[in-house]
């Protein structure tokens, strides 16, 4: 999938497989590393376990572009909250630095342009700021650190390149790793765009993969005369979509595309340098240089793709499994990931808990869960 502009500083300690635990968590991202150590956190006496199939941030999460969105793709849903407002207790509690900033963000466009806007960017048409939403960034490696190392310290085991080979729903959930039973009175699934089969969202959500690029560094000048010395995150609302924001030493990151696969497993090798994914980064460089002057001649440092997950009307998935009431199914953010997925993770420990319910976001959905879900367009990098 290529190499972002972060690095990933955590690696599980070797230890035994436990036979028994009380909560098992899926998936080592965002939701998952926020889920297990919320439930450490809250709760320091179960015992936690979350199974990685790679390593740490191996799929979405250490493949993200950062940004940092108050809401779902699906706009705010009922009872969600201030997942921003959220998003920063939980770090604040679970002490994790990653660069958190929330300047807000930019909505950029063609038409409706605000008057003075502080973005003039050819790109069909001239784009501009429309409305200032709120927003900002993280860095996402260092989320992931520091998400994991919380667990960890917590008291959570963590394994990595330790796929769920099976999930068997007998009286309580029993996986399968490495050859091994573990059973768990409770488990999250939060695989997002990997694992459907095991999720039970194959066929019912779509998986893809968005391109993304990192510049080198710019100096200041280059990045006031673009309008991003705000440094406030931005995505257009209308086509061609496109995302980006500041990193750190005044890199931009832009992100813009989607790669329809038809089965998940493609995601795992993919290689961004080949076929559709290398067309798309060569027309997002492309079009990255003609936006301003400042960027005519910029180089691209680092070219990579992330995976996501669509699922019906853009709205994340948040659901008991259909085998099972204590597995609950969290994914399919639809690029609202970064924020959304530590807001949900703390949730869904909560839920498992017995202390928080599930949203009833499509009541129809949760309570048949055999309607097939359709899939929807991608608004918001």
């Amino acid at each position: 999938m290529g190499l972002p502009p972060w690095t990933i500083d955590f690696h599980s300690e070797p230890q035994a497989l436990p036979e028994e635990i009380d909560f098992a968590v899926v998936g080592g991202g965002f939701t998952g590393l926020a889920a297990a150590a919320w439930l450490r956190h809250s709760e320091p006496g179960k015992r936690v376990a979350l199974f990685e199939c790679s390593h740490i941030g191996a799929g979405s999460s250490g493949h993200t572009g950062g940004m940092a969105l108050s809401e779902t793709a699906a706009g705010s849903l009922p009872g969600l909250g201030d997942v921003l407002v959220g998003l920063s207790g939980i770090l604040r509690e679970l002490e994790v630095q990653c660069d958190l900033g929330l300047p807000g963000a930019w909505e950029i466009g063609r038409q409706g342009v605000m008057p003075n806007s502080p973005i003039a960017w050819n790109d069909s048409g001239t784009l501009g700021v429309t409305r200032e939403v709120p927003g900002g960034t993280i860095d996402p490696g260092k989320m992931l650190s520091g998400l994991a190392q919380a667990a960890s310290k917590r008291g959570a085991l963590i394994f990595e390149n330790a796929p769920v080979e099976s999930l068997h729903f007998e009286e309580s959930p029993v996986l399968t790793i490495r050859g091994k039973p573990v059973r768990a009175r409770s488990a999250l699934l939060a695989t997002n765009a990997e694992s459907l089969e095991l999720s039970g969202l194959a066929g019912r959500a779509q998986p893809k993969l968005t391109m993304a690029i990192a510049t080198e560094p710019l100096s200041p000048e280059q990045l006031s005369s673009l309008g991003l010395a705000q440094r406030k995150p931005f995505y257009t609302v209308d086509l061609p979509y496109l995302w980006g924001r500041v990193f750190h030493e005044n890199r931009l990151i832009f992100g813009c595309g989607l790669v329809h696969v038809e089965d998940w497993r493609v995601l795992l090798t993919l290689n961004v340098a080949e076929g559709r994914a290398a067309k798309l980064l060569s027309d997002l460089e492309r079009r990255v240089r003609d936006l301003h002057s400042a960027l005519r001649g910029v180089r691209i440092s680092h070219r990579w793709g992330g995976p996501i997950l669509i699922a019906e009307n853009w709205e994340p998935v948040f659901r008991r499994h259909a085998a099972h009431r204590n597995v609950i199914v969290l994914g399919a953010y639809s690029g609202h990931g970064v924020a959304l997925s530590v807001y949900l993770g703390a949730w869904a420990a909560e839920a498992m808990l017995g202390k928080r319910d599930l949203p009833q976001w499509d009541d129809a959905v949760n309570a048949a869960d055999g309607q097939k879900l359709l899939g929807g367009h991608y608004p918001t990098g």
